[in-house]
């Protein structure tokens, strides 16, 4: 495991894994950032919401994917948003399906055309989106930023088209590499903290999927999904069988970017901290020795999940992955 230069040391007063994970998502503004609103109809008859924060014309563009259950308006995206703006780049947020929410009622999701949500694995919409945006401005450079299971879909994606020239590079910070052990993990006690805010909105999601389409009916199994309080057992019940997997474990060996990472060939960052609680550190090994040399694993000690929170007091806080992942990027990108 590498620590990097100028490495990142913890805010005394946020210690431990938990504290760093939850406090910007406590804290942080999650609305601020200016966008503009897209709908793109999907090859599959379906809509893709994404949000584009503009600048100068040719200007770097960032893709933007979010964690679980997550959009625009998360605390980390609106972070890097800002962080973007002010290097004169532009971004692009694309919001998994059923994530979207409607700008002028956040607690409403805006729903779906078609009997399928999103899961940790399924990269067809950032496909579609990459070569959309590639194909509107063909010599502005594109990269791409995923956290969390954003950076899961985009890291496998990368695997997948190894040989594809659309992005200049990519970075990825607190991926579950292996979304078994990282579901496994979760249902000690601590992990089950963090597991009900999400499975709240992904059962309602589910059942309101078996609701309105007789496909979606046809494969969900309702009260296995009402009754689930784990990943695991959510994603057996509808994560596997809506998107066409055998079951949870197949879901989980076909859709963890651990298996892609040797074939990778774009330049990517991967950021992590040991004590990330969505991810045993026991995989941060198994990744280091499955990425292919295009692959910069990067380690710290501390840092929780998506926290990495330094300062010396709590009004003068620095969020220490932010400043290294633009760094990193703009060295990437010449800029």
């Amino acid at each position: 495991m590498r620590e990097p230069e100028g490495a990142f040391r913890p805010a005394w007063w946020l210690p431990g894994p938990h504290l760093q994970t939850v406090w910007g998502r406590l804290t942080r503004p999650r609305r601020g950032i200016p966008f503009r609103r897209e709908v793109l109809p999907t090859p599959d008859g379906d809509e893709l919401i994404v949000d584009h924060q503009e600048g100068p014309a040719g200007s770097p563009r960032v893709v933007l994917l979010h964690g679980l259950e997550g959009s625009s308006f998360s605390v980390y995206i609106q972070a890097f948003l800002a962080r973007i703006a002010a290097r004169g780049w532009r971004a692009t947020v694309m919001n998994f399906r059923s994530c979207a929410r409607d700008p002028r009622d956040l607690s409403r999701m805006i729903a779906n055309r078609r009997p399928r949500l999103y899961h940790s694995g399924e990269t067809a919409d950032l496909d579609f989106l990459l070569r959309a945006l590639a194909a509107r401005e063909p010599g502005a450079p594109l990269a791409a930023l995923g956290v969390s299971i954003g950076g899961n879909v985009l890291l496998k994606w990368l695997g997948e088209h190894p040989r594809d020239s659309l992005l200049a590079a990519a970075a990825a910070v607190s991926v579950p590499y292996d979304l078994a052990a990282g579901s496994r993990h979760l249902e000690r006690l601590t992990g089950r903290l963090y597991l009900e805010t999400f499975l709240r909105t992904l059962r309602r999601k589910a059942i309101e999927a078996a609701r309105r389409f007789p496909e979606a009916a046809a494969r969900v199994n309702v009260e296995a999904t009402h009754r689930s309080r784990t990943f695991y057992d959510f994603d057996d019940a509808a994560t596997a069988p809506l998107h066409g997997f055998l079951g949870a474990d197949d879901y989980y060996a076909r859709s963890s970017s651990l298996g892609y990472l040797g074939r990778i060939q774009t330049p990517a960052l991967c950021l992590s901290a040991e004590d990330d609680p969505f991810l045993p550190a026991a995989v941060l090994p198994r990744v280091r020795a499955a990425a292919s040399p295009a692959v910069e694993l990067v380690t710290t000690r501390s840092g929780g999940h998506i926290g990495f929170v330094g300062g010396a007091v709590p009004w003068k806080v620095r969020y220490w992955a932010e400043e290294y992942v633009m760094k990193w990027l703009a060295g990437k990108l010449g800029r």
